[in-house]
């Protein structure tokens, strides 16, 4: 009888050992999750669609990542957040990226995918106002960001096109409704992402003309949105930053496979209130875009070292950067998955 009881004991001793022992385990497991900060440069949308995919499916928590998807704080730029280290990855484009890269203090930043294969932007008008092509602003009213590129771009393909650029009327863009504005204001062009500002005209029922940029010269196709890296996290983490950049592959793919869960998903994500009442226009762009992240690419996120460059090379030979940005710089594919 003493043996049996005393076996019993060291059973029961055994066990509890194992047990926490495997729960030891479990929380060093979850304590060795490496936290990321996501910092988005504007409210949820569809460009991106595939992070909040990844999260909710539980892809980077399969990769020992622990997410976390944040708005800038108020008056901050994105990229300066994640080049502050407050934040290891943003969204950003590789033509505001330009100054980033050229200026006195360089921004330790890096572009490690893009969110979509070619430039979705160009010009919106009313339909019928004879802005279809780039000739037809002449005479008519364009609504400036006032970046220097965006105006050199704008000046190069209208001039191209046949057009004047000199008498094409430029005001300040304070537009947050592109349709409607062109809608009330015919003599109107703006610059839009088609994803979002060319399918809210479908979805509101206003019949706008729009030409591509990427169309009217293929060296505007460059890369926006992509996703940068914080430099010094790239360096120093290189495992996470693959497990990280392989789950948002693996986001985005669902989300093109998949566009109607996909923005329900991102709509159930945004806690920002920005796509309370948005829901169509979520749906519609989803299923647009879903079919931009990969396009005509093997696969997603990858970006071609010759565009790149191509884009860079254009802004210097027209004095829009203060120095050359070397071949290959600001980018890679290192941590995509191959």
């Amino acid at each position: 009888m003493y043996k049996k009881i005393l076996a019993a004991i060291l059973s029961a001793v055994l066990m509890f050992c194992l047990a926490a022992c495997s729960a030891d385990k479990n929380k060093d497991t979850k304590a060795e999750k490496t936290d990321i900060t996501f910092c988005l440069e504007w409210t949820p949308n569809t460009n991106h669609t595939g992070l909040y995919v990844a999260l909710q499916k539980g892809y980077y928590d399969e990769a020992g990542l622990n997410v976390q998807i944040v708005q800038p704080p108020e008056n901050s730029a994105a990229t300066q957040v994640c080049a502050a280290g407050q934040a290891q990855f943003t969204v950003e484009g590789q033509d505001t990226l330009a100054a980033a890269f050229t200026s006195e203090n360089e921004i330790g930043v890096t572009a490690v995918a893009t969110i979509l294969q070619h430039n979705t932007s160009g010009i919106m008008s009313k339909a019928g106002s004879g802005m279809d092509k780039p000739a037809g602003l002449t005479g008519n009213t364009y609504l400036t960001w006032d970046s220097p590129i965006e105006l050199a771009i704008m000046k190069n393909v209208v001039e191209n096109g046949g057009g004047d650029w000199n008498k094409v009327h430029i005001i300040p863009n304070t537009v947050t409704e592109e349709a409607q504005d062109v809608n009330e204001n015919p003599n109107h062009a703006i610059w839009v992402f088609y994803g979002w500002g060319g399918i809210n005209a479908k979805v509101s029922g206003v019949d706008v003309d729009y030409f591509s940029f990427k169309d009217i010269d293929k060296t505007f196709d460059y890369y926006t949105p992509v996703i940068v890296g914080n430099n010094d996290f790239l360096k120093e983490n290189p495992k996470a930053t693959k497990a990280f950049m392989q789950a948002t592959a693996k986001g985005y793919e669902y989300a093109a496979k998949h566009p109607e869960e996909a923005a329900q998903i991102l709509i159930d994500s945004d806690d920002t209130g920005a796509l309370t009442g948005c829901e169509e226009l979520v749906l519609e762009s989803q299923k647009w875009i879903s079919e931009q992240y990969i396009a005509d690419a093997d696969k997603w996120g990858t970006i071609d070292s010759e565009r790149w460059n191509k884009f860079y090379d254009w802004l210097w030979e027209n004095k829009l950067i203060e120095k050359q940005i070397n071949k290959d710089f600001g980018f890679t594919n290192e941590f995509l998955p191959q």
